[in-house]
Protein backbone atom coordinates (compact mmCIF):
# COMPACT_ATOMS: atom_id res chain seq x y z
CA UNK A 1 0.00 0.00 0.00
CA UNK A 2 1.66 3.43 -1.36
CA UNK A 3 0.99 6.16 1.16
CA UNK A 4 3.44 9.02 2.65
CA UNK A 5 5.59 7.95 5.51
CA UNK A 6 5.20 10.53 8.24
CA UNK A 7 1.45 10.89 7.33
CA UNK A 8 0.31 7.16 7.69
CA UNK A 9 2.42 6.22 10.67
CA UNK A 10 0.95 9.41 12.59
CA UNK A 11 -2.22 9.07 11.73
CA UNK A 12 -2.52 4.93 12.41
CA UNK A 13 -0.66 5.58 15.73
CA UNK A 14 -2.74 8.65 16.86
CA UNK A 15 -6.16 7.32 15.67
CA UNK A 16 -6.32 4.19 17.51
CA UNK A 17 -7.52 6.48 20.66
CA UNK A 18 -7.97 9.68 19.73
CA UNK A 19 -10.16 8.87 17.07
CA UNK A 20 -11.51 12.50 15.56
CA UNK A 21 -10.84 16.37 16.78
CA UNK A 22 -13.21 18.75 17.76
CA UNK A 23 -12.06 21.64 15.05
CA UNK A 24 -15.05 23.84 16.38
CA UNK A 25 -13.74 24.23 19.46
CA UNK A 26 -12.44 27.85 20.32
CA UNK A 27 -8.83 28.04 21.77
CA UNK A 28 -9.60 28.20 24.84
CA UNK A 29 -11.26 25.28 24.80
CA UNK A 30 -9.00 22.74 22.34
CA UNK A 31 -8.50 19.01 21.39
CA UNK A 32 -6.11 18.24 24.13
CA UNK A 33 -6.49 14.41 24.38
CA UNK A 34 -3.91 12.30 26.94
CA UNK A 35 -0.89 11.00 24.33
CA UNK A 36 0.86 7.69 25.11
CA UNK A 37 2.83 5.56 23.33
CA UNK A 38 1.86 1.51 22.46
CA UNK A 39 -1.52 2.60 22.13
CA UNK A 40 -2.36 -0.88 20.89
CA UNK A 41 -2.57 -1.42 25.24
CA UNK A 42 -5.35 0.62 24.69
CA UNK A 43 -7.73 -1.60 22.68
CA UNK A 44 -9.86 -3.92 24.05
CA UNK A 45 -8.41 -7.31 22.39
CA UNK A 46 -11.75 -9.70 23.02
CA UNK A 47 -15.24 -9.69 21.86
CA UNK A 48 -17.26 -10.46 25.00
CA UNK A 49 -15.99 -6.81 26.73
CA UNK A 50 -15.73 -5.40 23.13
CA UNK A 51 -19.40 -6.26 23.01
CA UNK A 52 -20.45 -4.77 26.35
CA UNK A 53 -19.33 -1.22 25.60
CA UNK A 54 -15.56 -2.07 26.85
CA UNK A 55 -16.21 -3.04 29.90
CA UNK A 56 -14.68 -6.28 32.16
CA UNK A 57 -12.90 -5.25 35.31
CA UNK A 58 -15.57 -6.42 37.33
CA UNK A 59 -17.76 -8.90 35.39
CA UNK A 60 -17.84 -12.95 35.71
CA UNK A 61 -14.72 -14.37 35.23
CA UNK A 62 -13.69 -16.05 31.71
CA UNK A 63 -10.31 -16.76 29.37
CA UNK A 64 -9.38 -13.39 28.60
CA UNK A 65 -9.66 -12.04 31.93
CA UNK A 66 -6.15 -10.92 31.61
CA UNK A 67 -6.41 -7.58 30.10
CA UNK A 68 -9.69 -6.56 32.08
CA UNK A 69 -8.47 -8.00 35.76
CA UNK A 70 -6.48 -10.83 36.15
CA UNK A 71 -7.29 -11.50 39.63
CA UNK A 72 -10.83 -12.95 38.49
CA UNK A 73 -8.49 -16.26 37.79
CA UNK A 74 -9.20 -18.06 40.64
CA UNK A 75 -13.18 -17.29 40.39
CA UNK A 76 -13.43 -19.38 37.30
CA UNK A 77 -15.36 -22.23 36.90
CA UNK A 78 -12.80 -24.14 34.08
CA UNK A 79 -9.58 -25.54 35.38
CA UNK A 80 -7.22 -24.41 32.39
CA UNK A 81 -8.52 -22.55 29.01
CA UNK A 82 -6.87 -20.73 25.78
CA UNK A 83 -8.59 -17.99 23.85
CA UNK A 84 -7.67 -16.47 20.27
CA UNK A 85 -9.12 -13.21 19.23
CA UNK A 86 -8.91 -11.29 16.12
CA UNK A 87 -9.77 -7.46 15.72
CA UNK A 88 -9.47 -5.98 12.12
CA UNK A 89 -8.94 -2.55 13.25
CA UNK A 90 -9.73 0.90 12.01
CA UNK A 91 -11.08 -0.45 8.44
CA UNK A 92 -12.76 3.35 7.53
CA UNK A 93 -9.09 4.49 7.09
CA UNK A 94 -6.92 1.19 5.67
CA UNK A 95 -7.55 -2.33 5.05
CA UNK A 96 -4.61 -3.86 6.53
CA UNK A 97 -4.40 -3.32 10.23
CA UNK A 98 -5.43 -6.04 12.74
CA UNK A 99 -4.90 -7.13 16.53
CA UNK A 100 -4.41 -10.40 17.26
CA UNK A 101 -4.24 -11.38 20.63
CA UNK A 102 -3.10 -15.18 22.61
CA UNK A 103 -4.43 -15.55 26.24
CA UNK A 104 -4.41 -18.68 28.71
CA UNK A 105 -4.65 -19.52 32.18
CA UNK A 106 -4.36 -22.40 34.75
CA UNK A 107 -5.77 -22.65 38.29
CA UNK A 108 -3.40 -24.40 40.59
CA UNK A 109 -5.59 -25.89 43.08
CA UNK A 110 -8.69 -23.69 44.62
CA UNK A 111 -7.05 -20.92 45.12
CA UNK A 112 -4.89 -19.16 42.61
CA UNK A 113 -4.15 -19.10 38.84
CA UNK A 114 -1.29 -18.36 36.38
CA UNK A 115 -1.99 -16.56 33.87
CA UNK A 116 0.16 -15.21 30.61
CA UNK A 117 -1.22 -13.78 27.10
CA UNK A 118 0.66 -12.42 23.91
CA UNK A 119 -0.58 -8.99 21.54
CA UNK A 120 0.44 -8.34 18.31
CA UNK A 121 -0.19 -5.35 16.68
CA UNK A 122 0.37 -5.02 12.79
CA UNK A 123 0.49 -1.37 11.08
CA UNK A 124 0.04 -2.63 7.47
CA UNK A 125 2.40 -2.40 5.16
CA UNK A 126 3.63 1.27 4.53
CA UNK A 127 5.52 2.42 1.14
CA UNK A 128 8.22 5.00 1.74
CA UNK A 129 8.84 6.95 -1.26
CA UNK A 130 11.93 8.92 -0.24
CA UNK A 131 13.92 5.96 0.66
CA UNK A 132 14.23 4.40 -2.49
CA UNK A 133 10.75 2.90 -2.64
CA UNK A 134 10.82 1.00 0.09
CA UNK A 135 8.78 -0.96 2.04
CA UNK A 136 8.19 -1.44 5.80
CA UNK A 137 6.11 -3.45 7.97
CA UNK A 138 5.70 -1.59 11.35
CA UNK A 139 4.28 -3.54 14.20
CA UNK A 140 4.06 -3.42 18.02
CA UNK A 141 4.00 -6.48 20.57
CA UNK A 142 3.60 -7.18 24.26
CA UNK A 143 3.88 -10.98 26.40
CA UNK A 144 3.14 -11.15 30.27
CA UNK A 145 2.40 -13.40 32.66
CA UNK A 146 1.30 -12.97 35.83
CA UNK A 147 -0.16 -15.04 38.88
CA UNK A 148 -3.19 -14.59 40.82
CA UNK A 149 -4.36 -16.01 44.71
CA UNK A 150 -7.36 -16.08 46.49
CA UNK A 151 -7.27 -13.79 49.60
CA UNK A 152 -10.77 -15.24 50.77
CA UNK A 153 -13.73 -16.54 49.37
CA UNK A 154 -14.76 -13.39 48.69
CA UNK A 155 -11.65 -11.52 47.19
CA UNK A 156 -8.85 -12.33 45.46
CA UNK A 157 -5.59 -10.31 43.72
CA UNK A 158 -3.06 -10.88 40.92
CA UNK A 159 -0.12 -9.44 39.36
CA UNK A 160 1.51 -9.33 36.16
CA UNK A 161 4.48 -8.66 34.36
CA UNK A 162 4.88 -7.26 30.92
CA UNK A 163 7.22 -6.88 28.02
CA UNK A 164 6.37 -4.40 25.20
CA UNK A 165 8.14 -3.68 22.52
CA UNK A 166 7.01 -0.93 19.72
CA UNK A 167 8.65 -1.11 16.14
CA UNK A 168 7.79 2.13 15.05
CA UNK A 169 10.97 4.95 14.22
CA UNK A 170 10.93 8.39 13.64
CA UNK A 171 14.36 8.16 11.20
CA UNK A 172 14.28 5.01 9.23
CA UNK A 173 17.29 6.19 7.47
CA UNK A 174 19.13 5.60 10.94
CA UNK A 175 20.15 2.95 12.13
CA UNK A 176 17.89 2.38 15.11
CA UNK A 177 16.56 -0.43 17.57
CA UNK A 178 12.38 -0.83 18.68
CA UNK A 179 11.48 0.78 21.13
CA UNK A 180 11.43 -1.37 24.63
CA UNK A 181 9.38 -1.05 27.50
CA UNK A 182 8.94 -3.09 30.74
CA UNK A 183 5.92 -2.67 32.77
CA UNK A 184 3.49 -4.33 35.59
CA UNK A 185 -0.19 -4.62 36.53
CA UNK A 186 -1.84 -5.00 39.77
CA UNK A 187 -5.34 -5.74 40.41
CA UNK A 188 -7.76 -6.56 42.47
CA UNK A 189 -11.48 -8.61 42.61
CA UNK A 190 -14.03 -9.05 44.93
CA UNK A 191 -17.36 -11.23 44.45
CA UNK A 192 -20.07 -11.60 46.94
CA UNK A 193 -23.30 -13.32 46.84
CA UNK A 194 -27.01 -12.23 48.27
CA UNK A 195 -29.98 -12.97 48.51
CA UNK A 196 -32.90 -11.02 46.34
CA UNK A 197 -36.36 -12.59 47.04
CA UNK A 198 -35.40 -16.34 46.17
CA UNK A 199 -32.75 -15.83 43.95
CA UNK A 200 -29.00 -15.37 44.62
CA UNK A 201 -27.25 -12.73 42.91
CA UNK A 202 -23.70 -11.94 42.93
CA UNK A 203 -22.41 -8.30 43.00
CA UNK A 204 -18.59 -7.43 41.68
CA UNK A 205 -16.34 -5.05 41.84
CA UNK A 206 -12.85 -4.90 41.66
CA UNK A 207 -9.52 -2.26 39.41
CA UNK A 208 -6.69 -3.16 37.51
CA UNK A 209 -3.86 -0.61 37.77
CA UNK A 210 -2.04 -1.57 34.50
CA UNK A 211 0.98 -0.93 32.66
CA UNK A 212 3.00 1.03 35.08
CA UNK A 213 6.46 1.00 34.02
CA UNK A 214 9.13 2.44 31.62
CA UNK A 215 8.76 4.95 29.40
CA UNK A 216 9.44 4.03 25.88
CA UNK A 217 12.84 5.57 23.31
CA UNK A 218 12.27 5.66 19.76
CA UNK A 219 15.23 5.65 17.34
CA UNK A 220 15.90 8.82 15.93
CA UNK A 221 13.92 10.97 18.50
CA UNK A 222 15.89 12.31 21.78
CA UNK A 223 12.64 11.96 23.81
CA UNK A 224 10.90 9.66 25.64
CA UNK A 225 7.46 8.60 25.32
CA UNK A 226 4.45 7.50 28.51
CA UNK A 227 3.31 4.27 27.94
CA UNK A 228 -0.59 3.91 28.68
CA UNK A 229 -0.43 3.35 32.47
CA UNK A 230 -3.86 2.72 33.05
CA UNK A 231 -6.55 2.69 36.30
CA UNK A 232 -10.23 0.88 35.72
CA UNK A 233 -12.55 0.26 37.94
CA UNK A 234 -15.31 -1.39 37.50
CA UNK A 235 -18.71 -3.15 39.46
CA UNK A 236 -21.03 -5.70 37.63
CA UNK A 237 -24.65 -6.74 39.10
CA UNK A 238 -25.55 -10.41 37.90
CA UNK A 239 -29.15 -11.66 38.80
CA UNK A 240 -30.57 -15.28 37.63
CA UNK A 241 -34.04 -14.84 36.74
CA UNK A 242 -34.58 -18.62 36.84
CA UNK A 243 -32.31 -22.12 36.67
CA UNK A 244 -31.94 -20.70 32.46
CA UNK A 245 -31.87 -17.12 32.51
CA UNK A 246 -29.89 -14.70 34.04
CA UNK A 247 -29.26 -11.02 33.71
CA UNK A 248 -25.64 -8.99 34.08
CA UNK A 249 -25.17 -5.23 34.20
CA UNK A 250 -21.99 -3.47 34.77
CA UNK A 251 -20.14 -0.21 35.10
CA UNK A 252 -16.80 0.99 34.19
CA UNK A 253 -14.36 3.57 34.86
CA UNK A 254 -11.54 4.51 33.36
CA UNK A 255 -8.05 6.94 33.37
CA UNK A 256 -5.04 7.01 31.61
CA UNK A 257 -2.53 7.83 34.53
CA UNK A 258 -0.40 9.99 32.41
CA UNK A 259 0.08 13.19 32.24
CA UNK A 260 -2.08 15.91 30.40
CA UNK A 261 -0.16 17.57 27.56
CA UNK A 262 0.78 21.20 28.17
CA UNK A 263 -1.21 23.35 25.95
CA UNK A 264 0.34 26.79 24.58
CA UNK A 265 -1.50 29.76 26.46
CA UNK A 266 -3.56 31.73 24.75
CA UNK A 267 -4.18 35.31 25.96
CA UNK A 268 -5.78 38.20 23.35
CA UNK A 269 -5.04 40.85 25.63
CA UNK A 270 -1.20 40.47 26.40
CA UNK A 271 0.55 43.16 24.09
CA UNK A 272 3.58 40.60 24.07
CA UNK A 273 2.00 38.21 22.38
CA UNK A 274 -0.37 39.85 19.32
CA UNK A 275 2.21 39.26 17.06
CA UNK A 276 1.09 35.39 17.53
CA UNK A 277 -2.47 35.94 17.36
CA UNK A 278 -2.76 36.03 21.40
CA UNK A 279 -0.38 32.85 21.50
CA UNK A 280 2.67 32.44 23.82
CA UNK A 281 5.96 32.56 21.73
CA UNK A 282 6.65 29.16 20.11
CA UNK A 283 10.15 29.64 22.16
CA UNK A 284 8.41 29.77 25.83
CA UNK A 285 6.12 26.59 25.03
CA UNK A 286 8.63 24.63 23.95
CA UNK A 287 10.78 25.06 27.01
CA UNK A 288 7.74 23.80 28.81
CA UNK A 289 7.66 20.73 26.33
CA UNK A 290 10.98 19.39 26.15
CA UNK A 291 13.37 17.42 28.97
CA UNK A 292 12.78 20.01 31.42
CA UNK A 293 9.17 19.85 31.39
CA UNK A 294 6.62 17.38 30.19
CA UNK A 295 9.27 15.14 28.51
CA UNK A 296 11.18 15.13 32.21
CA UNK A 297 8.58 13.81 33.63
CA UNK A 298 9.16 10.40 35.09
CA UNK A 299 6.54 7.49 34.39
CA UNK A 300 6.01 6.93 37.93
CA UNK A 301 5.96 10.71 38.93
CA UNK A 302 3.46 11.16 35.56
CA UNK A 303 1.31 8.70 37.92
CA UNK A 304 0.47 11.29 40.46
CA UNK A 305 0.87 14.28 38.24
CA UNK A 306 -2.08 13.06 35.94
CA UNK A 307 -4.30 13.81 38.66
CA UNK A 308 -4.00 17.07 39.09
CA UNK A 309 -2.31 18.54 35.76
CA UNK A 310 -5.44 19.09 33.15
CA UNK A 311 -4.90 22.91 31.68
CA UNK A 312 -8.50 23.11 32.21
CA UNK A 313 -8.85 22.43 36.09
CA UNK A 314 -10.80 20.15 38.02
CA UNK A 315 -13.55 20.09 34.83
CA UNK A 316 -11.03 18.90 32.27
CA UNK A 317 -9.64 16.71 34.87
CA UNK A 318 -12.89 14.72 34.71
CA UNK A 319 -13.24 15.01 31.29
CA UNK A 320 -10.17 12.57 31.35
CA UNK A 321 -12.27 10.12 32.68
CA UNK A 322 -14.03 7.66 30.15
CA UNK A 323 -17.11 5.14 31.26
CA UNK A 324 -18.49 2.01 29.63
CA UNK A 325 -21.78 0.57 30.21
CA UNK A 326 -22.61 -2.81 29.91
CA UNK A 327 -25.15 -6.04 29.84
CA UNK A 328 -25.07 -8.99 29.21
CA UNK A 329 -27.97 -11.98 28.85
CA UNK A 330 -27.60 -15.65 28.99
CA UNK A 331 -29.83 -18.39 28.19
CA UNK A 332 -29.06 -22.04 29.80
CA UNK A 333 -25.16 -21.12 30.04
CA UNK A 334 -25.33 -21.67 26.75
CA UNK A 335 -26.16 -18.25 24.21
CA UNK A 336 -25.50 -14.64 25.40
CA UNK A 337 -26.58 -11.47 24.08
CA UNK A 338 -24.75 -8.45 25.07
CA UNK A 339 -24.75 -4.33 24.74
CA UNK A 340 -23.09 -1.25 25.88
CA UNK A 341 -22.09 1.84 25.24
CA UNK A 342 -18.69 3.82 25.81
CA UNK A 343 -18.23 7.54 26.44
CA UNK A 344 -15.27 9.80 25.96
CA UNK A 345 -15.01 13.84 26.06
CA UNK A 346 -14.81 15.44 22.95
CA UNK A 347 -11.70 17.46 23.86
CA UNK A 348 -9.86 14.19 24.93
CA UNK A 349 -10.93 12.01 21.92
CA UNK A 350 -14.26 11.81 21.21
CA UNK A 351 -14.89 8.17 21.17
CA UNK A 352 -18.65 7.63 21.59
CA UNK A 353 -20.25 4.43 20.67
CA UNK A 354 -22.54 1.73 21.42
CA UNK A 355 -21.45 -1.97 20.71
CA UNK A 356 -23.60 -5.05 20.50
CA UNK A 357 -22.19 -8.77 20.63
CA UNK A 358 -23.51 -12.67 20.99
CA UNK A 359 -21.59 -15.53 22.13
CA UNK A 360 -21.73 -19.47 22.15
CA UNK A 361 -20.79 -22.05 24.15
CA UNK A 362 -20.33 -25.47 24.52
CA UNK A 363 -18.37 -28.15 26.68
CA UNK A 364 -15.05 -27.59 24.46
CA UNK A 365 -15.12 -24.28 23.18
CA UNK A 366 -16.80 -20.76 23.08
CA UNK A 367 -17.18 -18.41 20.42
CA UNK A 368 -17.67 -14.43 20.86
CA UNK A 369 -18.28 -11.88 17.88
CA UNK A 370 -19.15 -7.67 18.68
CA UNK A 371 -19.29 -5.07 16.69
CA UNK A 372 -19.53 -1.22 17.06
CA UNK A 373 -21.88 1.39 15.90
CA UNK A 374 -20.21 5.20 16.38
CA UNK A 375 -22.51 7.96 17.57
CA UNK A 376 -18.94 10.14 16.57
CA UNK A 377 -19.37 11.50 12.95
CA UNK A 378 -16.31 10.33 11.04
CA UNK A 379 -14.86 8.24 14.02
CA UNK A 380 -12.32 5.35 12.61
CA UNK A 381 -13.96 3.16 15.18
CA UNK A 382 -17.50 2.90 13.44
CA UNK A 383 -18.15 -0.67 11.81
CA UNK A 384 -15.34 -2.29 14.28
CA UNK A 385 -16.05 -5.89 14.83
CA UNK A 386 -14.08 -8.49 17.07
CA UNK A 387 -13.72 -12.24 17.29
CA UNK A 388 -12.48 -14.48 19.84
CA UNK A 389 -12.39 -18.38 20.19
CA UNK A 390 -12.00 -19.90 23.39
CA UNK A 391 -11.01 -23.12 24.27
CA UNK A 392 -11.58 -25.45 27.88
CA UNK A 393 -8.97 -27.53 27.99
CA UNK A 394 -11.10 -29.64 31.14
CA UNK A 395 -13.72 -29.97 28.58
CA UNK A 396 -10.86 -30.82 25.45
CA UNK A 397 -9.55 -33.59 28.01
CA UNK A 398 -13.23 -34.81 28.90
CA UNK A 399 -13.79 -35.04 25.32
CA UNK A 400 -11.07 -36.85 24.18
CA UNK A 401 -10.96 -39.50 26.98
CA UNK A 402 -14.86 -40.30 25.82
CA UNK A 403 -13.28 -40.80 22.76
CA UNK A 404 -10.47 -43.61 23.48
CA UNK A 405 -12.58 -44.99 25.75
CA UNK A 406 -15.14 -45.71 22.67
CA UNK A 407 -12.52 -47.00 20.70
Amino acid sequence: MKANRIIRILLLVAAVCSAEGVLSQDKQNMFNPVNTAATFMSIAPDARGGGMGDMGVATEADINSQYWNPAKYPFNVARAGVSISYTPWLRKLVNDINLANLTGFYRIGDYSAVHASLRYFSLGEVFIADMEDMTIKPYEMSIDAGYSRMLSQTLSMAVNLRFILSDIKYDYTAESSAAKAFAADIALYRLGYFMAGNRECSFGWGFNISNIGSKLSYGGSDQSEFIPTNLRLGFNLTIPFNEYNKFSFGVDLNKLLVPTPPMRKYDPDNPDWASTDGLEPLEDFEARVNDEGYYGISSIAGIFKSFGDAPGGFKEELEEIQWSIGAEYTYNDRFMLRAGYHHEAENKGNRKYFTVGAGFHMSVFTVDASYVFSTAQTNPLDQTMRFSLGFDLDGMRDLFGKMRRRR
